[in-house]
Formats: structure tokens, sequence, C-alpha cells
């Protein structure tokens, strides 16, 4: 009984095989005959069936067959894979005499290029740069920088919390704790990176965008100091004729605390629409680092004293290069990412 299901097994599935039209119906012939669920599965189920003496003759039939099925499966597999590939090498014949087709190169995002700019300043007057954490701890985003549990300043911030005290940071400030705390001294440093935090999106917010933390600790640093090196920047970034000016402010991290504005690049200072009329734009927030901050993260403020700023990102290339919405730098439209 078992003989006659064998050989039609057989001649099914070799006429079947004779019959593949391609590489799926050949597949499925495998997995008709030879699968887990196939008909030499169904076979070898009734092997329990028949005798001990008999088990090793129709045992052996068994393996036979299913083997000259997988040589006959292996032959037309590459029967149909050698005229799969003549057919491809005809469709795809090549004319050398036809001229090459062009092809588009990448190039730096406008992020990108306008914190190579703002790099390329702060590393021409000694700074390095330092990468820290995304996902921060509460402490380092916000307590060593004098903002404790009860501040204002940290419901002003609206916080992606992942656990507990951990959280995805909402200003790179962070990363210049992380330097003090390693007592290397002096500190001339910016720190790039993304930062988080729970805004709308539209044309000037997005919850998540990217700062430049700057900060310089050492002994006899003033204000003058920081309004120097700002001033500095400000010209390498927009022009040797650019003045700059400083506006009171607060930040719990630095005090005294000021905004920088910069004169209007597009009028000089005269007033247009890109200023607003005023002739002055605001682009960065900064101040001498809080004494506090000082001494929590194990320098004393008797001695060094430091300023840190902290920049937009996107601010800067929206103002660079003349760019209404920030959503344009995340929206990868390949027409506007061309003009850069």
């Amino acid at each position: 009984m078992i003989k006659e299901r064998l050989e039609k097994i057989r001649q099914d599935a070799l006429k079947r095989i004779q019959g593949g039209e391609n590489l799926d119906k050949l597949n499925q012939v495998r997995i008709d005959f030879l699968g887990k669920k196939g008909e030499f599965s169904e076979v070898m189920k009734s092997l329990k069936e028949l005798s001990k003496e008999d088990r090793p003759t129709i045992g052996a039939m068994i393996n036979d067959t299913r083997k000259e099925i997988e040589a006959e499966l292996e032959r037309a597999r590459h029967k149909l894979e050698k005229a799969v590939r003549e057919q491809r090498l005809k469709s795809e014949t090549i004319d050398v005499t036809l001229p090459s087709k062009g092809f588009d190169l990448g190039h730096a995002h406008p992020n990108q290029i306008a914190l190579s700019e703002i790099a390329r300043i702060f590393i021409g007057m000694g700074y390095e740069v330092v990468e820290g954490p995304e996902v921060e701890r509460d402490y380092y985003n916000f307590e060593a920088l004098n903002i404790p549990a009860d501040h204002p300043a940290k419901d002003e911030q609206d916080t992606f919390y992942v656990e507990g005290d951990i959280l995805l940071r909402t200003q790179t400030s962070g990363t210049q704790i992380h330097e003090m705390e390693k007592g290397k001294l002096p500190i001339r440093m910016i720190s790039p990176g993304r930062v988080y935090r729970s805004d709308e999106v539209d044309a000037t917010h997005s919850p998540c965008f990217h700062q430049v933390e700057g900060l310089l600790i050492d002994k006899d640093v003033s204000f003058s100091d920081l309004k120097g090196t700002l001033r500095e920047f400000a010209r390498g970034l927009f022009g040797e004729d650019t003045k700059v000016k400083f506006r009171p402010h607060h930040f719990p991290f630095t005090e005294p605390s000021a905004e920088m504005d910069v004169s209007c690049f597009k009028c000089g200072g005269k007033g247009c629409r890109f200023c607003k009329g005023e002739g002055w734009i605001e682009i960065l927030g900064c101040g001498m680092v809080h004494p506090h901050v000082l001494e929590m993260s194990g320098i004393d403020p008797k001695e060094y004293r430091g300023f840190a700023f902290g920049i937009g990102l996107e601010r800067i290339a929206l103002l660079k290069y003349e760019i209404d919405d920030m959503r344009l730098l995340y929206e990868n439209d390949i027409r506007f990412l061309r003009q850069f």
C-alpha cells in the first residue's frame, strides 16, 4: 500500500516539476511534497503501522524517492535561474556609446552648515567641541544648574520624562556640569546637540531642536571677557560691521545674565522687514556662571569664575539663510535643500 502511494507521489512530483514555469511554482512543489506538512511527512507517519521487519525497507524507499525529487527540483531550479539570467542580460544590454546618466551629490544640511561655522569661530578662539548625553538625569538638567524642584523655570520647559528622574534633556547646559565635575581647569568648550521640549510644531517651534552651549571657566574672568568673546563671534558669523548690545535678563544658572542682540545684517540697523523695523535681532542668552553652580560642580567660586552662553542653532540657520519657517529644515524637501 505504501509502495503504491510512494510511486504516485514520485510521479506527481516529477510531473509538477517538469511543468514548473518559474521559481515560485518550483518552491510550491517543494513545500507540497517536502515541507513539514507535505506528502512525505504524511507517509513517514504511516511507518508506525508497519511491522519492525518491513520498516527498514520501506524507510529506505522513502529516502530514495525523496532524494530523487530533491535532485530533480535542484536541476529544474538551476535551469530556470540560468534562463532568468540570460533574459536579464539581454534586456540590460548597455550601449557604451550613449552619454552617461547624471547623478546628484548630497551636501551638508543648513543646520550642519551653521554649526560648522559656529564651531570654526570658537575653535579659532581656543575652544573645544564636547558632546553630552541626550538622555539625562534631572540633577544635571535642572538641579546642578540652580533649578531646584520648586523652581518656576522647571515648569516652563515642558520636559519629556522617561522614567523617574530620567528625562530627555531640555538644554545642552547639562554637558557643562559633566565637564566641570571632571575637575580639569581651565575649561573652554562648546557643546552642540539635540534637545527636547513638549512644544507644538509651528514656524518657530519644534519638540526637537538643537542648541550650542558655550562655557569658559578660568581665573580672573569678567563680564567684559564674555562681551568681547561674543562680539568676535557675531562678527565672525555675520560680518565685521556687525554691532552687538546686551540687555539684562534672568537665567537661574548665571548671574548677572543677559540676552545679546546683533545689528540687522540685512539693513545695517536701519530697520526692515527682517528685523521687524527695530534694527536689532536677538540671537542668544548668556551670563556669568552662578557661584552656586560652580560650588555644586566642585569648583571654588572664590578662585575661579566663568561665563556661559546658549545659542539656538535653528535660529542662527533661519537668520543667516533667511528662512521663514523652521519646519522647512525637517521636511526633507529636495527643492529647498538644493538651495544650500
